[in-house]
């Protein structure tokens, strides 16, 4: 059976670049017919919050990204100590007691020297005397000792890949203050629920590599890993200043459509071409892993808003039934209305603007010179109530009288009752008009 896991931090809301892992572990599960776990990577217990957990899982369910269960790894700790003392018994965990600033002092001599910047391993030569002596000045950390040969798998983006074990770092599994570090805490968890398959990003190749030793050393089985691209700003620029601005959360606020994000979101850096879909289902057949690059992906959150008004405008009255009532259109005019304004429709929110224009009216747009062609043309303005066929008739009367054509005829008369150059189909608006030319 197919497993994979989304495994955000609660330490902040979910953004446009956590959700590209997450949709694409959630389409791999769905077209396997598998399962889809919600893992909660809280073992930081100053950061993580509980309004960070209720913000992750209702982003989420607002995109449909239903989860089959949930799994926190605060409620693991136990767990994580008897996969420790496993590797510390098999002498693959061991203690160590340099500080930030000298290993930091360690990295620059080597890089100075031409090195590259690995752990020396020098706590593996200290004495248990030395040990004990050390531990009542200075906390202590753990590291994990790899084996020094390559670490091969063949990536489901990036093909085929090797990183020799010398040349990185032993990984550190416990903190000094006794915290389980990501690596440690989701090995365990990937190997206890039985997961097949991990799809992150790239900057996570290099910790697959040392994963995958702890794995087979825990007696594990090792999943397909898959790492997708970097997003990047639209002008090739760190996208990591500007994520601040691009949660879902703040989309959402904004109007943008769960399926114009993930649309977007589901061919962004594939051999595919972006184009909506109007269901999350339509989106799961059409997906492959395989199309996807290994290059930094440009991600231009304008991109959302066509998408979003195309889906938009999709919609029947009957999904916007709710709004339209809250708006207060009443449920006879409903379907004209929506019908004559949906095209023009950037949000559904914006939909509340037409609906405005409509039961209230607007202050008249007329340009200096364009003051007694309006005079003359309201005086032939027919009156209420108008229909499909008004807008036609009118501007065929104005148009005989006055020898305007073109965008000099149209334009003004829209502008005048709609105050507006842009905006519906005016045979559609003019019945719905209904203090219009008053």
């Amino acid at each position: 059976m197919t497993i994979t896991r989304f495994a955000p931090s609660p330490t902040g809301y979910i953004h446009v670049g956590n959700l590209r892992t997450a949709l694409f572990n959630y389409m791999i599960a769905r077209k396997a017919g598998g399962s889809f776990i919600l893992r909660l990577d809280d073992t930081d217990p100053v950061r993580s919050k509980q309004e960070y957990i209720d913000g992750i899982m209702e982003d989420l369910t607002w995109l449909g990204l239903k989860w089959d269960r949930v799994e926190k790894q605060s409620n693991r700790l136990d767990r994580y100590e008897e996969a420790a003392q496993t590797l510390r018994d098999m002498g693959r965990l061991y203690e160590c007691f340099e500080t930030p600033v000298e290993l930091d002092l360690k990295r620059k001599k080597q890089l100075n020297m031409g090195k590259p910047p690995v752990y020396d391993r020098s706590s593996l030569k200290l004495s248990e005397e030395e040990k004990a002596e050390l531990r009542k000045t200075r906390e202590s950390h753990w590291r994990f000792r790899l084996d020094w040969k390559p670490i091969e798998w063949t990536d489901g983006i990036l093909g085929d890949r090797s990183i020799d074990g010398s040349t990185v770092s032993d990984p550190v599994l416990i903190k000094g203050d006794g915290q389980f570090l990501y690596t440690m805490a989701s090995v365990c968890d990937d190997i206890d629920y039985g997961i097949t398959h991990v799809v992150r990003g790239a900057d996570h190749v290099t910790n697959t590599a040392t994963q995958i030793q702890i794995i087979q050393a825990l007696g594990g089985t090792v999943p397909a890993f898959a790492h997708h691209s970097l997003l990047t700003g639209p002008q090739g620029e760190a996208l990591s200043k500007r994520l601040g601005v691009l949660a879902l959360r703040d989309l959402r606020a904004q109007g943008i459509e769960p399926m114009a994000v993930l649309s977007h979101m589901a061919r962004l850096g594939s051999t595919e071409p972006i184009e909506l879909c109007s269901s999350l289902d339509q989106l799961i057949e059409g997906f492959d892993i395989a199309t996807f690059g290994a290059a930094p992906t440009k991600f231009d959150v304008e991109d959302l808003g066509p998408l979003t008004a195309k889906y938009v405008a999709s919609l029947s009255v009957e999904d916007m039934v709710d709004q339209l009532t809250d708006m207060g259109v009443p449920a006879d005019v409903q379907p004209d209305f929506w019908n004559a304004v949906r095209e023009n429709t950037a949000t559904r929110a914006e939909t509340a603007k037409w609906w405005d224009l409509c039961a209230n009216g607007a202050a008249p747009d007329v340009a200096d010179e364009d003051k007694a062609f309006v005079d003359t043309a309201l005086t032939m303005l027919p009156e209420h109530p108008w229909t499909n066929e008004t807008w036609k008739a009118w501007t065929g009367t104005v148009k005989d009288a006055t020898g305007r054509k073109g965008r000099g005829l149209f334009m003004p008369l829209r502008k005048a009752l709609t105050g507006m150059e842009h905006g519906p189909d005016m045979s559609k608006l003019m019945p719905l008009l209904q203090k219009a030319g008053v």
